[in-house]
């Protein structure tokens, strides 16, 4: 049986975990799979719970670090190195960009016949200065001639990566959806609404906005801050925002908050109508309460939130930015340019206002959603793509 070792680059929250879990678990007919990969850091929430779940038993690397380290760095190198050496893959697959660095080259210098990256995202807008970005750009290139394969997760993102990035070649690059098991977002809803908004304190008249993720600079949590604080004075409904997640601004984003709800007192107090929850594991049940989704970020891959989103039968107020066109159905959600704040506050008020009938448009749409977007699909996707690969049948 052909082995595959999997590389992601930390086990933190969020939908690469459920992805390398699925293809761990789902393809053992086909391929013995090791998968590896760093801790969560600080301010992120582990997702180890993810694979263990399944009965999975990864291997962590401490060393690998979101960051560059080159000390860390290196030693990760040197064990994903001794770990190929004995286990001796037929495949390396390597998912984000720490993890396909290091484990790139560590596959390349211990000669591993077949070398796959996915791009789960990208950093060539918006993370780093123009110098460091042509630094990533050009490396980016050598790793992916090296490479056998690249995977993208949309075909907005091989096209950005092929052609305006030109870090890989249209011939190599295959386009795999992510796949995830939505059917627990149609289960037990409304009993998982009432949990959350009892626990939340959410009256039931109260529209409830929910925003999921990583709070750090990309995401541009100040933006949805912004439109929120519009719609609330704005709005003829009575509305509350949820921030779901952690990370580096959450202090820098309730000081914004409370500078806000004290410069006029004509205004509606920001701070009374925003809750910060933190990480929160059941996301079905945080869907469940929630009534509209948005994300506001000034670059992502394929936003797991918004595919979870449309299963739950949540409408989206998006801005318009990396492969979100390529997953938002046309009847589950709204976009904008990025960081585009009149037009995202014009279509946040005008969900608001219509909220029942563009949810239920969003429900019919749910169906459609979770058939594109099952784990079952991506594994049969990625099991071809090995096939081919190793040249069997």
């Amino acid at each position: 049986m052909p082995k595959v070792l999997r590389i992601i680059n930390r086990f933190n929250l969020g939908g690469i975990s459920y992805n390398v879990s699925y293809l761990s678990k789902y393809m053992t007919n086909d391929f013995e799979t090791l998968l590896i990969g760093g801790p969560e850091e600080e301010g992120e929430q582990s997702s180890l719970f993810i694979p263990q779940s399944l009965g999975l038993k990864p291997l962590i690397i401490t060393e690998m670090q979101r960051s560059i380290n080159p000390l860390s760095d290196y030693y990760a190198y040197k064990k994903i190195k001794k770990i190929i050496q004995e286990f001796k893959p037929d495949i390396v697959h390597t998912h984000a960009s720490k993890a396909g660095a290091i484990g790139r080259m560590a596959a390349i210098h211990c000669g591993v016949p077949i070398i796959v990256h996915t791009f789960h995202g990208h950093t060539f807008h918006g993370y780093f200065s123009p110098f460091k970005t042509r630094i990533f750009k050009a490396i980016e290139r050598y790793l992916s001639r090296k490479s056998t394969a690249i995977v993208t997760i949309s075909e907005i993102q091989k096209k950005e990566l092929t052609e305006k990035y030109e870090v890989c070649s249209k011939e190599k690059t295959h386009v795999i959806p992510l796949g995830f098991d939505l059917k627990r977002f149609t289960e037990n809803v409304q009993e998982k609404r009432k949990d959350f908004r009892k626990k939340y304190n959410l009256k039931e008249e109260e529209i409830a906005i929910g925003i999921i993720g990583r709070l750090a600079p990309i995401k541009n949590h100040f933006l949805f801050i912004d439109a929120f604080e519009f719609v609330l004075n704005s709005a003829n409904r009575k509305i509350k925002a949820l921030i779901i997640g952690d990370g580096e601004t959450r202090e820098e984003l309730t000081n914004y908050i409370a500078a806000k709800s004290v410069t006029d007192a004509s205004k509606k107090n920001l701070k009374e109508n925003i809750i910060f929850t933190s990480w929160i594991n059941e996301v079905d049940v945080a869907l469940a309460g929630l009534d509209l989704v948005c994300l506001t970020s000034k670059n992502e891959g394929t936003p797991v939130s918004l595919i979870e989103a449309q299963a739950a039968s949540k409408f989206i107020i998006s801005t318009d930015v990396g492969g979100i066109r390529d997953i938002l159905h046309p009847d589950c959600g709204l976009l904008s340019a990025s960081e585009d704040l009149a037009n995202f506050k014009a279509n946040l008020l005008l969900a608001v206002n219509n909220f029942e009938e563009m949810n239920a448009q969003a429900g019919i749409a749910s169906e459609e959603v979770i058939k594109k977007f099952s784990y079952t699909r991506l594994c049969y996707d990625m099991k071809i793509l090995y096939k081919k690969l190793l040249n069997i049948e």
